[in-house]
């Protein structure tokens, strides 16, 4: 049965998150459009944007250079947010996410050897490079799960160890395939596309990331008891009903999904889905049906924002953003590892 209404108190905090979360992202979308090597003026951006401007430079950029980027990042920014709201949960582990379980780099891994082998022909990026990117997402935490199991138990610590572990080898080995395999030109652009990125974004990138997101988090938002009831643990939540190893499976092969469209569509972006579920449970609890839209929208006003940052801060050098996200979340991760409490497992 579900559980009680959450208290008045509780939905008008939750209320006010989101309200706030959703003008933050329009401001972020609004200053990703108008900011750039060229400078467009916020009033003229909300002109072109509301459909009144008549065909100029600027219009231009905001609507085909500059929205599909934008919008790719609150796509990605929110999907890996989601993602690492899930697993959070499926292992009971907070500083859980797809880059520390290895998700992101088996992405990574299967996307790089369809860009070097060049296969999938034109349909490469729509078709051919999701599908490897989710196939090694899923083969790395298939990896992952079983290292982590040890006489028929795992451990939320076990398993973020043996996400390191596997993530490392991955992206060794994903650089390897690049020196090897690829010809200089491809090598720099697939180095650059593996450090995170949004710069190659068109409108007919956004349709596969967008569609993923859509139906992955209305179908995580029903699932959100039987993710409340993980946080009880094993025991407690089959007591209640959930068959949890059967429900982790599966959500984990969604999670895969998720993480492997995103990898595809940005390349390997860290830590977004570490930070934004944890100020998101700070903000309105670990209740799941609250926790989801909050982290979504968390998620995308960060890489929006971050890049922003990357195509502003050393103009007209684009930085990857996946060094930012790093840059910020590494110090973050440690922060949090130091608030845990002691003799606390990892």
């Amino acid at each position: 049965m579900p559980g009680p209404p959450p208290p008045v108190h509780g939905r008008l905090r939750h209320a006010l998150v989101l309200g706030c979360l959703t003008a933050a992202l329009a401001v972020a979308v609004v200053a990703g459009l108008a900011l750039g090597s060229v400078r467009v003026p916020p009033a003229e951006v909300v002109t072109v944007l509301l459909g009144r401007a008549a065909p100029s430079p600027s219009r231009t950029i905001v609507l085909d250079v500059r929205l599909p980027r934008v919008l790719l990042g609150a796509i990605v920014g929110a999907g890996l947010a989601v993602v690492g709201t899930v697993l959070q949960a499926l292992v009971r582990n907070r500083l859980a996410d797809p880059f520390l379980l290895g998700i992101s780099s088996g992405a990574s891994a299967g996307a790089v050897l369809v860009l070097v082998l060049g296969i999938g022909g034109g349909v490469t990026t729509t078709v051919a490079m999701p599908t490897a990117a989710f196939l090694g997402s899923l083969l790395a935490l298939a990896l992952v799960y079983g290292l982590a199991r040890r006489g028929g138990t795992m451990t939320g610590g076990r398993l973020v160890l043996a996400g390191v572990a596997v993530s490392y080898i991955l992206s060794a080995l994903t650089t390897l395939v690049l020196v090897v395999s690829a010809r200089p030109e491809q090598f720099q652009e697939a180095l650059y596309w593996t450090l995170g990125g949004l710069g190659s974004a068109r409108w007919g990138t956004l349709i596969l990331p967008g569609a993923v997101l859509t139906a992955g988090t209305i179908l995580l938002m029903a699932l959100a008891r039987p993710l409340d009831l993980l946080l009880l643990g094993e025991e407690g939540a089959t007591v209640l009903g959930l068959d949890a190893a059967r429900f982790r499976a599966a959500v984990f092969v969604l999670a895969s999904l998720v993480t492997g469209v995103m990898v595809a569509a940005s390349g390997a972006v860290g830590f977004v889905g570490l930070l934004v579920p944890h100020a998101a449970r700070m903000a309105v609890g670990a209740p799941h049906r609250r926790l989801l839209p909050v982290a979504a929208l968390g998620g995308a006003v960060v890489l929006v924002v971050a890049d922003l940052a990357a195509r502003t801060v050393a103009a007209p050098q684009d930085i990857p953003v996946g060094i930012l996200t790093a840059l910020i979340g590494g110090p973050a991760f440690l922060w949090m590892m130091r608030r845990r409490p002691e003799g606390a497992p990892l």
